[in-house]
């Protein structure tokens, strides 16, 4: 299984632009949480710094942190930020998911 996390540009910049608005470092993290329709669903929120423990991927200046147990989940994603007629949202692209849903934000193993 793969340890690593790739952040893309267009999240990068997007990322860098939430975190402008907010007085916030440009630190995206990710983290999985039990539920959606699939079993787990992907939780994202801007952090204030790294936790001693967290896997860090930098992009442009951006960093994407998680934590170990989710990186269980998400090792070898990349997130992405995706603006569509349906909305734009950050999207996962992870190849642990065996099911995944609809809506981009819950996945299932």
């Amino acid at each position: 299984m793969s340890t690593t996390l790739t952040l893309t540009s267009s999240a990068a910049k997007r990322v860098a632009w939430i975190a402008q608005k907010q007085t916030k470092p440009a630190i995206l993290r990710l983290s999985v949480e039990g539920g959606g329709c699939s079993g787990f669903q992907y939780k994202f929120e801007m952090a204030d710094a790294p936790e001693g423990d967290d896997i860090i991927s930098e992009t442009d200046g951006v960093r994407l942190v998680v934590d170990p147990v989710s990186l269980d989940l998400v090792g070898g994603s990349v997130v992405d930020y995706v603006e569509s007629l349906g909305g734009a949202a950050f999207r996962v692209e992870n190849p642990n998911a065996a099911a995944g849903c609809g809506c981009g934000s819950s996945f299932g193993i």
